[in-house]
């Protein structure tokens, strides 16, 4: 299970090795002689390293001796440094493009037969060419409707947020509501007087906003603050009790602080919700298009050419494949369902299901659950209490045997199951989950994840491998989430369980990498060199020991994420024959000092063969 990613995407003999149409995705030409040619560039790449002979140039004999002479390319990049994440040829300088299919890998001469009158040629001029990523874990339309309300990641004061809010009043109706996401307590300067659990109360925001319910969701997107009016229309009182699996934070006094931890904040958003339903079809259809399309130009800006959507109900789905028969999805997304009942899920996978939809556009073959929250809200389910906290051991946001039906379910029906897991207990228990489904049979083929598996007792660490558990990772949450990890966990579990990437690799682990954006921005390049430098923001080590090389970042989000979605034969190298998903940076991040990583730009993206974004000098 181990080697998965790195030896599946090389066999030769499978079909889709078979260019494409651009238009259609249909496949065209001979399939048997794109099979051979294929076979003859593995076997021969070995040789042109050697001296003998280009593998290119043989390629091109054995396409003319089936009486095929080769093509010209759509696209060719050429003159720079292209790491194909491909073991068979590991680098070259020059890729040939034929409909939204790589034709060609080799050095500049062995690209030159290709370029035609018709040729788009862009000069590399020794940048670096890479794989297009793949967002292994994100909130597709999350990302797209942070882009339409208040912006908070940035704030670094309670009192900013109040003037923030105050400004969107002075804009808004009586009545509507003010929406806004990415404020983190422990990313301010100071703790404002009288709050509880590091948070204050609503007061402040609540004077600024009689008339306006106000939500705001945690960076985390396991919390929300609510002011005075929002709780009103949610019913939230002092007498409230705390929902399954949420707390409504309380003051000494018993009064609702605003603060809602994990489940208590959709007694607000059910309410937001249905102010929102009560639109117009029309209305919701156009503000669902504005999200996919802000979400996707925001994904191939960095790079991002494939995004797993951690979570769509069927209705969200069925507008994805709304837009993939109009060709209008920006970017190729992998969704797991989400927020429906287990009957429901029992009833309409087998509808659901879709592989490669739309041009290679929509798949849908997988589940997500949720076992818990997050470690920053102390929502975390842990094994022993929280040192910071010790009256609690975090919270159990859905019940595990409900997840475990959803288990059997998955396991019948042929669905992967990607459950969200932070806390050491959590992980354990979806462990045992997993386990008891596969029984005698096993698992490995069915690739299960964990999303997140951000802190694990030292003794599930080797589980993962054994029981082909894919550990679904965000490697910027590490760094980010550095400052509290020792507050909430103390150092010796910390240092035991906490992001544990070396020792899941060692172990034999697969690990995909991702941003779970918009938790954290959607950047390739920051969660690579966080998972390759491993420091918080004040510059400080935070064991560094658990660092990834390079090599396994970077394939971390390339073939490790396409293996994560069945998709290494189409995906995750620059390979011929598979989708010509492509990124430039503007320097080599591979081999500059760790200090520049985090400065590198993407100057392109390629999708399908399509350069779907190019950085202009004034970006």
């Amino acid at each position: 299970m181990a080697g998965g990613p790195a030896a599946t995407h090389l066999v030769p003999s499978q079909a889709h090795i078979t260019v494409a149409s651009r238009s259609t995705g249909a496949l065209e030409g001979t399939v048997f002689v794109r099979m051979l040619a294929r076979g003859l560039s593995l076997w021969l790449r070995p040789a042109a390293r050697s001296g003998r002979a280009s593998a290119v140039a043989f390629l091109l004999l054995a396409l003319a001796a089936c009486g095929e002479s080769a093509d010209v390319a759509d696209l060719v990049l050429t003159n720079g440094k292209v790491v194909t994440v491909d073991e068979a040829l590991p680098e070259a300088e020059a890729v040939a493009v034929r409909g939204d299919r790589i034709v060609a890998v080799g050095s500049a001469a062995d690209i030159e037969p290709f370029i035609g009158e018709g040729t788009r040629v862009v000069d590399l001029e020794g940048r670096l060419l890479l794989p297009g990523f793949i967002e292994g874990h994100g909130h597709y339309t999350s990302l797209g409707r942070a882009k339409m309300i208040l912006d908070l990641t940035q704030v670094t004061s309670w009192d900013e947020i109040v003037e923030v809010v105050a400004a969107a009043v002075a804009e808004a109706e009586p009545g509507q509501w003010i929406q806004g996401r990415g404020w983190h307590q422990e990313k301010w300067t100071s703790v404002p007087p009288g709050s509880v659990d590091g948070v204050p109360t609503h007061h402040t925001l609540s004077a600024v906003s009689p008339d306006n319910p106000v939500i705001l969701g945690h960076a985390s997107g396991h919390a929300a603050f609510a002011n005075a009016k929002a709780m009103e229309l949610a019913g939230i009182d002092d007498d409230t009790p705390d929902p399954p699996g949420g707390t409504i934070v309380r003051d000494a006094q018993g009064h609702a602080t605003g603060l809602l931890r994990e489940n208590a904040d959709a007694l607000v958003y059910s309410v937001l919700e249905e102010a929102q339903a009560a639109r117009s079809e029309e209305e919701r259809w156009a503000e669902f298009v504005r999200q996919v399309e802000l979400a996707g130009e925001e994904a191939l800006a960095n790079g991002v050419t494939t995004f797993h959507d951690a979570g769509a109900s069927f209705e969200t789905i069925d507008g994805f494949k709304r837009l993939a028969d109009e060709g209008r999805l920006p970017v190729r997304l992998y969704v797991m369902v989400r927020f429906q009942t287990n009957d429901e899920m029992r009833q309409h996978l087998p509808e659901y299901r879709m592989i490669g939809y739309g041009g290679n556009f929509l798949t849908v073959r997988s589940i997500k659950r949720q076992i818990d929250g997050a470690l920053g809200s102390h929502g975390a389910w842990l094994l022993e209490p929280y040192a910071d906290m010790p009256s609690s051991v975090g919270l159990t946001v859905e019940a595990p045997a409900d997840i475990e039906e959803t288990a059997r379910i998955a396991w019948e029906l042929g669905y992967q199951l990607n459950t969200h897991a932070i806390g050491d207990r959590a992980n354990r228990e979806v462990l045992d989950i997993y386990e008891r489904t596969f029984g005698e049979e096993g698992g490995a083929d069915r690739r299960w994840r964990i999303e997140h598996a951000q802190h694990l007792h030292p003794d599930d660490i080797p589980r993962f491998a054994e029981l082909g558990v894919i550990a679904s990772m965000q490697g910027i949450h590490a760094t980010s989430d550095a400052p509290w990890v020792f507050e909430r966990l103390g150092p010796e579990r910390a240092r035991s369980g906490a992001y544990m990437w070396r020792s899941l690799i060692d172990s034999g682990a697969i690990i995909g990498n991702g941003t779970d954006t918009p938790v954290e921005h959607i950047s390739p390049i920051a969660s690579f060199a966080a998972s390759v430098v491993r420091k918080d923001r004040n510059g400080n080590a935070f064991f560094p020991e658990q660092r990834m090389t390079r090599e396994e970042a970077l394939r971390s989000y390339t073939i490790n994420n396409a293996y994560m979605a069945f998709e290494e034969d189409i995906k995750g190298s620059i390979t011929p024959g598979k989708l010509a998903d492509l990124v430039v940076l503007d320097r080599d991040i591979m081999t500059v000092s760790e200090d520049e990583i985090d400065d590198a730009q993407v100057v392109m993206t390629v999708l399908g063969g399509q350069i779907r974004y190019e950085r202009t000098g004034g970006e």
